[in-house]
């Protein structure tokens, strides 16, 4: 190879790698701002007198802009760019921590998080394919792992900076929105100076029109990657719903601190069980994963019961731990022998899935909330997650070699 294509090769090599860099900071700051807003629920709820329920409504408004949103716009980067799509998901998301900044009324927390639900519809289909598009390589596993995973570790910093912040800092319902608005914008600047990894084609009108499509080779995947989906998103959906009147009220904790990281417990360590998952089969690491989610929700359930806050922290690990490798492991087996245009569709059937998960559960039990006391409620989710289990240990395969045009699901 001459000097002058090696250097050619070197330089594709240092924009591909910015652009990987760059969209994994800007996934974290998206979904660090939706983190953000956890610790700040039972500021909300002392102060301006929300109930659970109000609580859950907003989690279900934000669970179905971004439902919405990717059923609509799920494939518009594959037509306007990954960049341009980008820039618009962080553009919403900022919108939205600036309404954030007056909250006083439920309305206004709902417009807030309806608007992040907007723009984290548009940054999980945009800014994971972009994350795909451009990681190395080697090591196999990373592209998967980082656009599955980037989405937890956004949520736990968000969660845990919040808490600090809303604990520690001045203006405690101010300042961590403030903080995010800054990330956000540092992001769109590294997004705006990175390289394009489509070529942008004819027909972004046309993708407005929902479908819902994944390569024909991996569509037997989808039954055991929706139950894994379904049942994770549901307690991460739990935990932000529910948990903040959990730990005050069953755990006896007014920290936001404690409560930024009771939530992060359950998001992180799914990071750090992701590439676990990477050592086995797709099959294999799906039903190890769901294995160990299930003993940590019994744990969890435990933990409640008992009110003991180092077996809750403990469980909640375990269960973050075991979904990392479960969620990334069916993100893995969906993306085998995918092509550039195959990502935006299959990260839009993920997170249309996982917000599923996350929204219908929620609306059921924001609505039994009342006449259910959270201990009863956290039971049925455990019921889900064991049921997801048994479904994921009996079902779940690889994936086939073969041919990968996308077709639509069925």
């Amino acid at each position: 190879m001459s000097n002058v294509s090696k250097t050619g090769v070197a330089q594709r090599g240092t924009t591909r790698t910015l652009a990987f860099l760059s969209a994994v900071v800007a996934l974290v700051a998206s979904f660090a701002a939706v983190g953000s807003t956890i610790p700040l629920f039972n500021i909300y709820r002392a102060e301006d007198g929300f109930t659970n329920a109000d609580i859950s409504i907003t989690v279900v408004a934000y669970s179905v802009a971004t439902l919405s949103t990717l059923l609509v716009l799920g494939r518009v980067s594959n037509h306007l760019g990954r960049r341009p799509a980008s820039v618009a998901s962080l553009g919403l998301l900022l919108l939205g921590c600036v309404l954030l900044l007056n909250v006083h009324h439920v309305g206004i927390l709902i417009a807030g998080r309806l608007l992040m639900g907007f723009g984290a519809g548009v940054a999980s289909s945009s800014l994971t394919s972009y994350i795909v598009d451009a990681a190395p390589a080697r090591p196999a596993w990373l592209a998967s792992v980082a656009a599955s995973q980037t989405v937890m570790l956004g949520l736990a910093v968000g969660a845990i900076g919040s808490g600090a912040l809303v604990q520690f800092g001045p203006w405690p319902r101010d300042l961590v929105y403030l903080v995010v608005i800054g990330l956000l914008l540092v992001s769109a600047a590294l997004i705006i100076v990175s390289p394009e990894t489509v070529t942008p084609t004819p027909g972004a009108w046309r993708s407005l029109r929902p479908r819902v499509r994944v390569p024909a080779s991996v569509r037997h995947l989808l039954p055991v990657a929706a139950a894994v989906l379904l049942a994770t998103w549901a307690t991460g959906a739990f935990f932000q719903a529910f948990v903040p009147a959990l730990v005050e009220d069953q755990l006896h904790s007014q920290s936001p601190l404690i409560l930024g990281l009771v939530f992060a417990a359950y998001m992180g360590p799914s990071v750090l069980g992701a590439p676990l998952g990477g050592r086995f089969t797709p099959a294999v690491a799906q039903r190890v994963g769901m294995i160990g989610f299930l003993a940590g929700m019994i744990g969890i359930i435990t933990a409640i019961a008992t009110g003991a806050l180092v077996l809750f922290f403990a469980a909640t690990i375990v269960a973050g731990a075991s979904q990392g490798i479960a969620i990334s492991s069916a993100t893995r087996g969906l993306l085998e022998g995918s092509d550039v245009t195959d990502r935006a569709p299959i990260f839009t059937v993920v997170y249309i899935l996982s917000y599923c998960g996350a929204t219908i559960p929620a609306l059921i039990a924001g609505r039994l909330s009342a006449s259910l006391s959270l201990p009863q409620i956290a039971l049925g989710y455990g019921g889900l997650a064991l049921i997801a289990t048994v479904f994921t240990v009996l079902a779940a395969r690889n994936p086939h070699a073969g041919t990968t045009g996308a077709q639509p699901a069925r």
